[in-house]
């Protein structure tokens, strides 16, 4: 039965696969072509030379075109997801998906391809057919026992990689987190005994993963739906048929008694409590059927204290997520130009992920989780998605691997330029953005929309509710809110009000009494405050002040100074601050670059420069980022004008105030913003070799115009104003902002309060 949730979650993921440009992936040039000597380079007659190349030696087209970084997915949609055999047309958008996680977590480009065919021969030809375009396939979503006889064979017949994720990738994560848990159980997986419940493809796979691995296979007893896989059962198929076992042993529960590991690749609510009790001492569960598991975390840990559980959940430590490994496996292979997977490339992807989660975690991933102090233990046996280290960690040793087991083309020698290669492409603004709401969701706190009944607003208020960064608080006009609800099937019960009704006049009198106590010694009189509190933007920040939210978000429909007017009245400055600041957060190709002052002081002094490159550092080491300043001018380290000397000026106080900064200046943008120009030109530079994350500029108009700018050429995605230096968390929309700017802003405001309170 269809629940409230359920039909929310409906009417919210078609509109996502609709909006904006259809799908979820798009193809873009990648070389220059503004001119007709670039057309005639890219094609007729130009084209021929590569053509002539690759004819002569066909390892060349690694070189001239982009196979060396495209991977086909390719389905034929008989066993998509938990939806079965929905067809190559309906599995179209799980493929795109696909397609979208190889990209932002390995930067390798994708082509979905849906086949029509359900017979595996002719599946196989027609694969065959089109595999000199890629460099790689990964299968997906395709029924047993025919995906066995599909991989296997196209495996022999191709020399690019090949892999059926739901096989593999699961048996290779789980695999990592397994020897993990063997470890801390005190426990050698040739001596443990294994119950797989699922003889599925996955099942399968992860059984001969954990055997290669040293898992004695007469240990392993293998259920399906019938129960345990024994010698008396006339049942079994082909793929089956290496895991019957002598045994009386016939049910899931008898099977369990005295095992040391339970690997479960089924459905829900298969394992009992009474048979987690009955294995031995320091259980390993894996239950990873989904999206519920064949028993709770929960349950499992209140019936035993020493189990180790891992699940198919995000929701709970110890995900076995496949998008640990198939990006960083298939990105290896790809840039040895490996001709297949091997177990060799496997196991080392094993052993990667294993090892990983043993080192330390870094801050950013740590301020991205709830627990805030991961570490190797029961609670923490394989890594995090948002783990920068996976590109690397993985991606080396699958390289690695395949050089040394024969199956690269290519070599690679240089292994520290190929680590950097490697992290460069993991520049994902999309990533961080991930990043930011998790930290949100740890500790969601009380934030006040303006301007409710504006469908952007209304919209982002929902998203934040339902994916639990904030608590919303909705102000505006009732009816219009209520009726723009029902106009767009928003479901969203959170309190609305509106200061201008008479529900609300008691609410008004009391923050006007706070109001009017706090600035009478100001001119302002009992009756003004009460006139005040009927703007949302003086009731909303009224609403902060008095400790009744945690912050406000307004703007959006006004120009920035009159909505920044009433919060300065209202909350003012923090102890110290004599001007506050905005910045912005612009997402670029090479990762996050903060503008600042963007919205606020039109001709800052050197003093005040100073202060707001310090507020600026503050902000964006809160967000997790090691700033790196560039006070910029139109001159480098010359400071020949006036507003080169300001600058000039400014950098002089921090360096002698702050030795530890990562600050420089006066400096041109385009030498901030390119390490070798800087290394060159100014290797005396604190700079020197760092690209420039920070620009501070020297005036209002610089700031305001670059960054607006730079959004409309590159349809950057951009979070802000950030609003520096308030006593309490106010941040103010652009306007006409969209919906997920919106959602950006109050994931900001949401981990400016969580900030605040450490």
């Amino acid at each position: 039965m269809r629940t409230e949730k359920d039909d929310k979650l409906r009417t919210d993921a078609l509109r996502y696969h609709e909006s904006g440009r259809k799908g979820k992936i798009e193809v873009v040039p990648t070389k220059p072509h503004d001119t007709q000597r670039d057309l005639a380079l890219a094609y007729s007659p130009g084209v021929a030379e590569p053509c002539l190349e690759i004819e002569k030696n066909p390892n060349d087209v690694y070189k001239y075109t982009a196979k060396g970084n495209l991977v086909a997915v390719i389905s034929n949609g008989t066993a998509v997801l938990g939806l079965g055999d929905i067809g190559p047309l309906a599995s179209k958008p799980v493929m795109e998906g696909k397609g979208l996680l190889f990209k932002i977590f390995a930067d390798i480009d994708v082509f979905d391809i849906e086949i029509n065919e359900k017979d595996p021969e002719k599946f196989i030809q027609t694969v065959k057919a089109i595999s000199p375009t890629f460099g790689g396939i990964n299968l997906e979503d395709i029924k047993a026992p025919e995906a066995f006889e599909i991989e296997r064979r196209l495996k022999e017949e191709l020399d690019i990689p090949v892999m059926h994720d739901d096989q593999h990738g699961t048996a290779i994560i789980s695999s990592a987190a397994l020897l993990n848990a063997l470890e801390l159980a005190g426990k050698k997986i040739e001596e443990v005994s294994f119950v797989v419940n699922g003889a599925g493809a996955a099942a399968i796979a992860c059984t001969k993963l954990y055997m290669a691995l040293g898992a004695d296979s007469e240990k392993i007893l293998m259920c399906d739906s019938k129960g345990v896989i024994h010698h008396l059962r006339t049942d079994i198929n082909e793929e089956k048929r290496p895991f019957v076992r002598q045994t009386e042993l016939k049910t899931l529960e008898e099977a369990m008694r005295n095992s040391d590991v339970f690997i479960g690749l089924s459905k829900a609510d298969v394992l009992t409590p009474e048979m987690l009790l009955s294995m031995n001492e320091n259980p390993i569960v894996f239950a990873m059927a989904n999206p519920n598991p064949e028993i709770t975390y929960d349950l499992a840990v209140a019936t035993r204290k020493d189990v180790i559980m891992a699940t198919g959940r995000s929701d709970f430590p110890n995900q076995v997520n496949n998008v640990l490994g198939f990006p960083f496996i298939f990105r290896g292979a790809l840039d040895v130009q490996a001709s297949k997977i091997n177990e060799e490339m496997k196991l080392a992807a094993v052993y990667a992920l294993a090892h990983l989660a043993k080192e330390p975690v870094p801050e950013i991933v740590q301020m991205a989780y709830k627990s805030g102090n991961m570490s190797f233990g029961r609670e923490y046996i394989i890594p995090k998605p948002f783990d920068n280290r996976l590109i690397t960690n993985v991606s080396m040793a699958v390289a690695k691997a395949a050089m040394e087991s024969g199956v690269a083309r290519k070599s690679i020698h240089n292994w520290s330029v190929y680590e950097e290669e490697l992290l460069n492409r993991m520049s994902s603004d999309q990533k961080l953005i991930r990043m930011l709401q998790s930290r949100a969701k740890q500790d969601p706190k009380t934030v006040v929309f303006s301007n409710a009944a504006e469908y952007n607003v209304l919209k982002a208020a929902q998203i934040v509710h339902d994916e639990g960064i904030a608590h919303p608080v909705l102000l505006g006009d009732i009816e219009k809110v209520e009726e723009l609800k029902r106009q767009y099937d928003i479901h969203l019960d959170v309190p609305i009000i509106d200061p201008k009704s008479k529900e609300s006049e008691v609410h008004v009198e009391r923050l006007a009494e706070i109001l009017w106590k706090k600035r009478s010694r100001k001119g302002m009189t009992m009756y003004n405050a009460k006139r005040f509190l009927t703007n949302r933007d003086y009731f909303g920040a009224m609403m902060v002040e008095a400790g009744e939210a945690d912050a406000f978000l307004t703007g959006s429909t006004r120009s920035y100074a009159s909505s920044l007017k009433p919060a300065l009245e209202v909350i003012g400055p923090a102890k110290g601050v004599s001007k506050v600041a905005g910045l912005m957060m612009v997402m670029t190709k090479k990762g996050p670059l903060f503008f600042a002052d963007t919205t606020i002081n039109d001709n800052p002094t050197a003093v005040e420069l100073a202060k707001i490159a310090r507020m600026t550092e503050y902000v964006v080491r809160g967000i997790g980022i090691r700033p790196r300043i560039a006070m910029l001018s139109f001159e480098n380290f010359a400071a020949r004008t006036e507003t080169s000397k300001k600058v000039s000026e400014a950098v002089a106080l921090l360096h002698k105030s702050f030795p530890d900064m990562v600050v420089d200046g006066e400096i041109q943008p385009d030498f901030a913003l390119n390490e070798e120009l800087i290394s060159k030109s100014f290797p005396f530079s604190k700079l020197n070799g760092k690209r420039a994350n920070v620009l501070i500029f020297p005036n209002l108009a610089s700031g305001n115009l670059s960054y607006k700018i730079l959004r409309g050429i590159e349809n950057s995605q951009v979070i802000g104003p950030i609003l520096m230096g308030m006593n309490k968390p106010v941040h103010i929309l652009q306007m006409r902002s969209t919906i997920e700017e919106i959602v950006n802003l109050a994931t900001i405001a949401v981990l400016d309060v969580q900030q605040r309170k450490k």
